[in-house]
């Protein structure tokens, strides 16, 4: 619509004061809702062009496609904006093109598009997935979505940071206190196994801590001298060396981890395009580093350890490596980073990382510049904020988290719970409600989620999530799933899909504005892109559910008497839920066809 409206424009402009005008010069907008109109021109962009004041130009021009443009019904000048209403046919006539469209409202991956590498998940292997990790791949796994309806060529990769001094402590304490535990043995998922000798870890070094306390040290000389520290750190020195039988441990449990992290990465539905390991690419990293202390971009210190200076870039030293040898976070991101554009020549990379990497990430761009890589300048950190629960923060080391198997549980139990106390799944089979409450509870939690502006801190209330009404997951599923129902006795009534039998039925207000909410559709998934943002399109998604659920409650669609009006809700209604699906498609939400 705004492509024709602009023609229309152009051409006035061309005709009133006889110069053609740029495509930037006509900055057209969506009307505020104060004002009347689809659509306003700003018109000081071109007053050098006519050579008179906002007021009459705007007339001047609003009168001509009001007087020479179908496309036109309706014009107001206020001060320096002309508003634009378009006709009521015209509407009509944009939404039976929709179908037109392939795949509408996404963007075939040409050959030439951007490539863009989306780093999520990242999870350490001394402990399962939690709430934290949910937001992490549900934010990932749909930017990565949207980034691909847009036109880019997208490559979802994870980086399982699965070796450091974290990873020795529950390595340690298995071996001092497991007495040969296994997953097996145990009946636990393995990352769950892991994670409880990691809490076990800090607990009994907490009571070494006060014990060397209660004798005299100080609580830094404690924790720098407590056995289990000490321990950590001499299985780390022996990892980083080879030595078979720490890495014969360091094998098996995370071999544990993998597979219980692959059972949450499918009960929550995201996936990825290739896994990197920090055990792999640290070793680039460190032949970064010591590459460039002989080019003299980083420095020595006296102990040993290697750095980066960045006081003239106004932040401070950055360690790189260790006295001892031994790489920290920023040497394996240096590695990944270089082996990544090695491995996809990317024009973007997007690491979705909590906002209390801000600095990390900063300074990885930075090092890596002084070393050479231009492309350097293509990172980009996506910065969201932390999740919490109503009762405060979360903390691994004290297995104060919410896990995130327990919580896609708890979300299906929920979800579960709900729909048999309203009666929705009457009539369904054990095995449908099953799969139907799963894809409720997941929509819940995803659009909860989803929702919230990504750069803002949130509090998950899972209570909230499941409701079906409101601004929730499961109510926009319900709201297609309506819209299906009525499709179905369409059909079952002989009420086919004609788009040709209504071409001169002249849509109501409430129709129009369903039809414009779809024509945003694709320009929608456009600004998602370039902002970076799942929340727009959550929303989105919300307002056209609760659009239609107003039309479907105002006016009767099958029962309408007027075969061409009845068909033309039937095609409205359609082309509704075709938009809802594709949204929520987006967000990584699935739609049952029937709850």
């Amino acid at each position: 619509m705004d492509i024709l409206l602009k023609e229309s424009l152009a051409g006035a402009v061309a005709v009133l004061y006889g110069k053609e005008v740029s495509e930037n010069l006509l900055q057209i907008q969506k009307t505020k809702k104060e004002f009347t109109g689809d659509y306003t021109l700003v018109v000081f962009p071109l007053l050098r062009i006519s050579g008179k004041s906002p007021e009459i130009t705007g007339q001047e021009i609003g009168d001509y496609i009001l007087a020479n443009t179908p496309l036109v019904s309706e014009i107001n000048v206020v001060k320096g904006f002309l508003n634009i209403t378009i006709s009521s046919s015209e509407w009509r006539d944009r939404l039976t093109s929709f179908d037109s469209e392939p795949d509408f409202g996404f963007s075939s991956e040409g050959k030439n598009s951007e490539t863009v590498v989306v780093e999520y998940s990242s999870p350490n292997t001394n402990k399962p997935l939690h709430l934290g990790h949910i937001r992490n791949n549900l934010l990932g796994y749909s930017l990565s979505r949207i980034l691909s309806a847009s036109g880019k060529r997208v490559i979802r990769t994870n980086i399982v940071n699965d070796r450091g001094i974290h990873i020795c402590k529950s390595m340690l304490a298995w071996k001092l206190f497991g007495n040969g535990e296994t997953p097996e043995s145990s009946g636990k998922k393995g990352d769950h196994l892991v994670g409880d000798y990691y809490v076990m870890f800090d607990k009994e070094y907490k009571k070494q801590v006060a014990a060397l306390t209660e004798k005299g040290m100080s609580s830094d000389e404690a924790a720098e001298n407590a056995p289990l520290m000490a321990g950590a750190r001499e299985m780390l020195l022996k990892w980083e060396s080879g030595d078979n039988e720490t890495l014969d441990l360091w094998h098996m449990m995370n071999s544990w981890v993998y597979a219980g992290f692959d059972v949450t990465y499918k009960a929550l539905g995201v996936e990825f395009d290739k896994i990197y390991y920090e055990s792999d690419t640290f070793k680039k990293g460190k032949e970064l580093v010591l590459e460039a202390l002989t080019r003299e971009i980083l420095y020595k210190k006296e102990d040993g350890s290697v750095w980066a200076d960045l006081t003239s870039e106004k932040l401070d030293q950055k360690l790189l490596l260790r006295s001892d040898g031994t790489a920290v976070y920023m040497t394996q991101d240096l590695g990944t980073a270089v082996i990544r554009h090695d491995d996809f020549n990317f024009d973007k990379h997007i690491y979705v990382v909590g906002n209390e990497q801000n600095y990390h990430f900063q300074v990885l761009a930075l090092i890596l510049g002084k070393m050479g890589f231009g492309w350097a300048e293509g990172l980009h950190h996506f910065s969201y904020g932390m999740v919490e629960l109503p009762e405060g923060k979360m903390k691994s080391r004290e297995g104060t988290v919410v896990d995130a198997d327990d919580l896609i549980d708890e979300m299906t139990d929920t979800a579960r719970l709900m729909s048999q106390e309203l009666g929705k799944l009457e009539g369904f089979s054990e095995g449908e409600k099953e799969a139907i409450y799963k894809k409720i509870g997941l929509a819940a939690l995803k659009y909860y989620i989803l929702k919230v502006d990504p750069k803002k801190n949130m509090t998950f209330n899972p209570a909230e999530s499941i409701d079906f009404n409101g601004n929730t997951g499961p109510f926009i599923q319900y709201t297609y799933t309506r819209i299906q129902s009525v499709l179905k006795k369409a059909n079952e009534g002989g009420m086919g899909l004609n788009r040709n039998s209504f071409t001169d039925v002249i849509p109501n207000a409430k129709e129009i504005s369903l039809i414009k909410l779809i024509n945003d559709f694709p320009s929608l998934v456009n600004e998602a892109s370039r902002e970076l943002s799942p929340a727009l399109v959550a929303n989105y998604c919300y307002d056209i559910a609760k659009e239609f659920n107003q039309y479907y409650h105002d006016y009767t669609i099958l029962g309408e008497s007027d075969k061409n009006i009845r068909d033309f809700r039937i095609y409205l209604s359609d082309m509704a839920g075709l938009v809802i699906k594709k949204g929520l498609w987006l967000l990584g939400i699935d739609v049952p066809e029937r709850m």
